[in-house]
């Protein structure tokens, strides 16, 4: 049985063919560069900030339509305020919110998506000259280089907050501004210029205006009202808890005057401006601070 059994495996083996010789496989040329290094460094160029948030606008508060609204608002009544407090005057700040459409009736406000901002304060004004840069100037501003507690620093709100509307309205910022009852009122229409980071002037006038000095700042921008958390009337009230010496007029989408009276009757004390101390700065700040002063000791 066993040499039976082996039998057909022997044959076997001795009909098997060895397998086909494998083709040499010829290896395909590299390919050839589409782009010269010459040609990726013509395409290299600066990117203005303004350009960078126009791409990167949730970075500074448009999430959203709803916070959006929120942030435009914000942004405005913080300039108010500090613009006030700064030159020693008690804030009288009017907020009106409107729906507004193209060139239609404007929807409920719950159903609009498109909404006119005016803040207006009782500040000191702003000269002409500074107008434009103020409203539509990316990190344009005065306290950047100061230490010193305050709701803004960088120069960005304000502006940002136009460039929104410019970009999802085609809007431009509209500013009056009046520095005394002798002087008169300069009415602006400005843009951001995304590429350069300039502002642009569409118009520029004299007009007459009630106010005996202050600042009025309208723009129009997308956004959506919704009372609740995270509300422009949530935002308004918190902002009159937090400052007793603000007088506020909140116009709603609504149509409702809601007026909250000054309950105290002194600007708090102004923040002090402080030195930066060793400890509290990095080496490389520090090295550069030593590089620029002219001083031998701390």
């Amino acid at each position: 049985m066993g040499a039976y059994a082996r039998e057909p495996l022997a044959a076997a083996s001795r009909h098997v063919s060895p397998p086909p010789p494998v083709p040499a496989v010829t290896p395909a040329p590299p390919p050839k560069p589409t782009v010269t290094a010459v040609e990726m460094g013509a395409r290299q160029r600066e990117i203005s900030v303004s350009e960078f948030f126009t791409k990167n606008r949730h970075l500074l508060g448009f999430d959203n339509p709803r916070k959006a609204l929120l942030t435009c608002v914000k942004e405005a009544v913080d300039n108010a305020l500090d613009a006030c407090e700064e030159a020693g005057i008690l804030p009288d700040v009017i907020v009106k919110v409107e729906a507004v459409a193209n060139g239609e009736a404007p929807p409920p406000p719950s159903q609009a998506s498109r909404f006119r901002i005016t803040v207006t304060d009782n500040g000191p004004g702003i000269i002409r000259q500074q107008i434009p840069p103020i409203f539509a100037k990316l990190l344009y501003g005065s306290k950047f280089h100061r230490l010193r507690m305050s709701r803004g620093q960088q120069g960005i709100g304000i502006s940002a907050a136009g460039m929104y509307g410019q970009l999802t309205t085609g809007k431009p910022v509209q500013i009056i501004s009046r520095t005394s009852a002798r002087t008169p009122a300069h009415y602006f229409e400005v843009q951001i210029d995304t590429k350069k980071n300039e502002p642009q002037i569409l118009e520029k006038k004299q007009i007459a205006w009630e106010s005996q000095r202050g600042t009025q700042v309208t723009m129009e921008v997308e956004g959506r009202y919704q009372k609740g958390r995270a509300s422009v009337d949530e935002y308004v009230e918190q902002t009159i808890i937090a400052n007793p010496h603000v007088k506020l007029t909140y116009l709603t989408p609504e149509g409702e005057t809601k007026e909250y009276p000054r309950t105290y009757h002194e600007l708090p004390p102004a923040p002090r401006e402080i030195k930066p101390h060793p400890y509290g700065i990095e080496l490389g700040m520090l090295l550069k601070m030593l590089q620029d002063t002219k001083s031998h000791s701390l």
